[in-house]
């Protein structure tokens, strides 16, 4: 069965020029040309994967992201836009989207961002031999739930924000360098000059250190982060 995409993008001639390109990839995709076509057919249709531009007519990107993840807390979300600023990016998965694709762009790029989210989604769930929860002290993430919770109390986290908790439970007591999460969460190359990384541990950090002892996040000078619990 081809996966299925919804593309949510009102230059129509880019969108139609994608569009064709991923069908060629055998990929199904489905066209919105502004927001409110593209929450229409998020509601009225199952996707594999949805890429929305941001300045879209009538519900923007950021707006639509939000609706869609109030939905459905699994379907990859990509935001393509020519806004390529840390505070775009961190807004963006903030509501919850999964990568952040700038324009302009090759197509190879795009198609291999697309790849890399729906590979990520298939590997996210759980098989029936996997240990559904993780943990460390007293910090717990459930896979089939898409929940965290230390010390028994609930703990809301974005999708990024989960995604790369899950690769630190799944590291514990192991250092890991910016390159090694850039490449696992964001699956893309380290980006120097963005500290996308670096807000988004501190985003965890706020959430599941602040009021909790022991501390559970801690920064490796000069080698990256490492998840530990101190007391053992």
């Amino acid at each position: 069965m081809k996966p299925k995409i919804l593309l949510v993008e009102d230059e129509k001639k880019l969108a139609n020029t994608i569009q064709a390109g991923l069908e060629e990839h055998d990929y199904e995709v489905s066209l919105a040309y502004n927001g409110k076509e593209g929450k229409e057919q998020f509601l009225n249709a199952t996707f594999d994967l949805i890429i929305l531009d941001i300045n879209l007519p009538y519900i923007n990107g950021y707006e639509l992201c939000k609706l869609i993840r109030q939905k459905d807390k699994l379907v990859p979300i990509a935001l393509l836009t020519a806004l390529n600023f840390t505070e775009n990016k961190v807004e963006g998965f903030e509501l919850g989207a999964d990568d952040y694709i700038p324009k302009p762009f090759e197509f190879k790029e795009l198609l291999a961002r697309i790849k890399a989210l729906l590979r990520r989604a298939e590997f996210g769930k759980p098989t029936s031999s996997e240990v559904p929860v993780l943990s460390v002290a007293d910090l717990e993430l459930d896979l089939n739930r898409k929940e965290a919770r230390r010390g028994g109390q609930k703990i809301t986290l974005t999708a990024k924000e989960f995604q790369l908790l899950e690769y630190f439970m799944r590291n514990k007591d192991k250092v890991v360098s910016r390159e090694d999460i850039s490449k696992s969460v964001w699956e893309t190359d380290f980006d120097s000059q963005t500290n996308v990384i670096d807000v988004y541990v501190n985003f965890l950090r706020k959430k599941l250190d602040k009021g909790f002892t022991p501390k559970l996040i801690h920064t490796q000078v000069g080698m990256g982060y490492i998840l530990k619990d101190d007391q053992n």
